[in-house]
């Protein structure tokens, strides 16, 4: 199935650790477009404190807004999966299972950084996502990771993840398979 190019979303100032965004409207399915490669898109910059250049987000009264003055609502959806943890810089969590869902800030985000997401430990268990991923290492020593149903490989811990979840049609929907 193809799709529109991934949109990137970036910090054009310093995000506070901490800082919550949403809740993230619709249904939630972050991670189902998740890939290995990054496809070259649209970027989106977003800011706290400075004046907005082009397609950019501001922090006005502790809320970041994009350049139109648009709440996080209007483009947080565009916030990219993140394929490991080493480029996460937001997690989604909920206050309650079930409950709304935000994004919060992992650490400071510094300007020209980009902004991506994955689920947070208790919000992966409540969606049955995995929340660990074992590397074994190609015959080049590169770390990869398996699919235990169907065998298929993955450059990143997340695009496995997320495949169980949302893809692998011979995990027929059963829960991740602790080792």
């Amino acid at each position: 199935s193809s799709r529109a190019p991934a949109i990137s979303v970036s910090a054009e100032s310093c995000i506070p650790a901490g800082l919550r965004l949403g809740p993230v409207p619709g249904i939630f399915k972050l991670g189902k477009y998740l890939s290995d490669r990054r496809e070259p898109g649209p970027k989106k910059k977003v800011f706290s404190y400075a004046v907005p250049p082009v397609f950019q987000v501001r922090m006005v009264r502790g809320e970041l807004v994009d350049e139109a003055g648009s709440s996080a609502l209007e483009w947080i959806g565009l916030i990219r999966a993140a394929r490991n943890s080493q480029e996460q810089t937001l997690e989604a969590v909920a206050d309650l299972p079930g409950g709304q869902i935000f994004y919060r800030a992992l650490r400071d985000v510094q300007p020209g950084e980009e902004l991506t997401v994955w689920y947070s430990n208790p919000l992966a268990q409540w969606f049955d996502i995995p929340v660990t991923a074992t590397p074994t290492h190609d015959e080049k020593g590169e770390e990869r990771y398996i699919c235990w149903y169907c065998w298929r490989t993955f450059k990143y811990p997340n695009s496995l993840k997320a495949h169980v979840h949302f893809h692998c049609a011979l995990s027929h929907g059963r829960p991740f398979l602790h080792h």
